[in-house]
């Protein structure tokens, strides 16, 4: 069982004393680059060369007990080996290159089957008041995983506020798109702006969150800022980073890894040790700071006891 009350989780699990109080760390971490500042109101960072340094604590997060047991990578793991084609396909080129997206202003677009469509500021969609920390555990296509302390709010009370209509089955989003900030888009890895999708009662489970933040401070520009999807039981290319546009639509929408190739990459993705990728085995994960791939891979990602219910009668082998 992954799920415990939050009274239950060590401090010493949730955020390392070295991330919180020796800043000076990653200002050696940095050596090199000048600084350079993007700000976004709330959800203000700062970029050192390829290294982000984390900033205050987002005021007012409450920890949810929605939370794995698990010990959670740390910081330096998790800015610096990242999936974020847009910046390049190498796992360090998003903290190396993501500093050159702009985040300040930011507007995310409400369209579709929606009662209040609108352009919106993260502010609007997310007040400091509702944050929440949830350690979830992660896991890449790619056979990687990690265990990560997000910051956010569940996608289902900014959806109700936004109010779906009665045509409205899915959810879809957008990526930012602007290549002469994001010079992974100069290339044809993908077909951008990058989009996904989540049927509607995915999108309504209480575990789905929008996060702002990471170890209780905003987002890292290569972590999705200032705003990304975190769905648990997923593979991790589901939860889009730098959202753009979110759209309530009537018929499934397309996805950019399902368009790239359907064959290896599904609408649903969820994870799932008893079908294989078709270029390797999904049985067994690498934790992110290991060497080894040893450790079993758990249906549904560990949260199956959640979840499983949604795909009741589906063949999950064919609708991957």
């Amino acid at each position: 069982m992954l799920i415990k009350k939050a009274g239950d989780i060590p401090a010493s699990e949730i955020t390392p004393e070295s991330v919180y109080n020796n800043r000076r760390h990653f200002l050696r971490a940095g050596a090199v680059g000048a600084v350079g500042a993007l700000a976004g109101g709330l959800w203000a960072r700062e970029s050192l060369g390829g290294t982000v340094m984390p900033q205050d604590e987002l005021p007012g997060v409450v920890k949810s007990p929605l939370s794995t047991d698990e010990d959670t990578n740390s910081w330096e793991q998790l800015t610096g080996y990242n999936n974020f084609y847009e910046f390049g396909t190498g796992k360090d080129d998003p903290a190396r290159y993501a500093h050159e997206m702009n985040t300040d202003p930011w507007s995310i677009k409400v369209d579709g089957n929606v009662g209040k469509k609108g352009d919106y500021s993260v502010d609007d969609l997310i007040k400091p008041s509702q944050l929440e920390e949830r350690i979830y555990r992660f896991r890449c296509v790619e056979a990687w995983s990690a265990v990560i302390p997000w910051v956010g709010v569940p996608l289902k009370d900014v959806l109700a506020r936004l109010q779906p209509d009665s045509d409205a089955n899915y959810v879809a989003f957008e990526t930012l798109h602007r290549p002469d900030e994001m010079r992974g888009q100069r290339g044809r890895a993908l077909r951008w702006p990058y989009v996904e999708g989540l049927r509607m009662d995915e999108a309504m489970h209480p575990l789905t969150l929008l996060a702002v933040g990471l170890y209780g401070r905003a987002l890292p520009n290569q972590n999705g800022a200032p705003i990304r999807l975190v769905v648990p039981w997923k593979y991790g290319y589901k939860s889009i980073k730098s959202i753009v546009r979110i759209k309530l639509t009537k018929d499934e929408p397309p996805t950019s890894w399902n368009i790239a190739n359907a064959r290896e990459y599904g609408f649903y993705s969820n994870v799932n040790p008893e079908v294989s990728h078709p270029r390797w085995s999904q049985e067994y994960e690498r934790p992110l700071g290991g060497f080894l791939k040893n450790k079993k891979t758990l249906m549904f990602n560990g949260y199956a006891d959640q979840v499983a219910s949604m795909y009741a009668g589906m063949d999950l082998a064919r609708f991957h």
